[in-house]
């Protein structure tokens, strides 16, 4: 009866071990996962800035410079 009970406790202990080996892997990855799509924000929060900027820069350098309009020309047939 005491080997069964070692054994049923060293099984216990082995499943045990096992999940807290598994659930920190998940949390590791978690983590991983959070900070990635952290600085992907970060960056496309970046790159919008300059988008927006860039286009405002055109809009103003358009009203100050209109370019020409082009002159229709007639085709003859």
């Amino acid at each position: 009866m005491a080997d069964g009970n070692q054994s049923l406790m060293a099984k216990a202990e082995a499943r045990f071990v096992d999940k807290q080996k598994k659930t920190a892997e998940r949390n590791k990855a978690t983590a991983e996962y959070m900070s990635e799509a952290r600085a992907r924000e970060i960056k496309t929060a970046r790159l919008r800035e300059l988008r927006l900027a860039k286009e405002e820069a055109d809009r103003i350098a358009e009203a100050q410079n209109p370019a020409p309009k082009k002159k229709r020309t007639v085709k003859k047939a």
